[in-house]
């Protein structure tokens, strides 16, 4: 009888990618976008919560409030957001604890929730924004030219529209 070996995990993907994106082609782009993400956002959010206490995801909401003139809906939060519509929920009933955003029914829609950045929250945002631009500046801005930016916002902006619009 005779033993047929398996091939290992690391061939196995191979086979997968290999098939599947022929050449490889701009899977190095992809993993550097990922890595690149994942990294700015674990130095942003440990910069952000050392110097202020508070949590990126609670900074982004935040902002999206204070964007968007202090309210928005409970569905529109979650679409502007970067955390997930799951997580939307408690997040925000911890910020209502903290007392950085309050919840107030959508007027004439009594099952609609609107969020409403309060005076404590906008405060505790003006505290908190300068650390995470000068962040954002440091770890990302600083490293590419105007072009470099230029080029990267217009194919990013090219992915987001085909995944949004097919």
């Amino acid at each position: 009888m005779q033993v047929v070996s398996k091939p290992d995990p690391a061939t196995r993907f191979e086979r997968i990618v290999a098939r599947v994106v022929p050449g490889r082609r701009g899977l190095q782009a992809w993993d550097a976008l990922l890595r690149a993400h994942a990294t700015l956002l674990r130095q942003l959010e440990t910069d952000l919560e050392n110097q202020t206490g508070l949590a990126l995801a609670d900074f982004d909401v935040l902002a999206q409030l204070a964007i968007a003139g202090g309210s928005l809906r409970m569905t529109e939060l979650a679409d502007r957001a970067l955390i997930s519509r799951s997580g939307m929920t408690r997040r925000v009933a911890r910020l209502v604890h903290e007392g950085l955003v309050r919840r107030a029914h959508a007027d004439g829609d009594a099952r609609g929730i609107v969020v409403q950045l309060t005076k404590s929250g906008l405060d505790r945002l003006t505290v908190a924004a300068p650390v995470h631009l000068r962040g954002v500046s440091d770890l990302f801005l600083a490293k590419l030219d105007n072009q470099e930016l230029a080029v990267l916002e217009s194919a990013l902006a090219k992915v987001i529209l085909d995944c949004t619009f097919g």
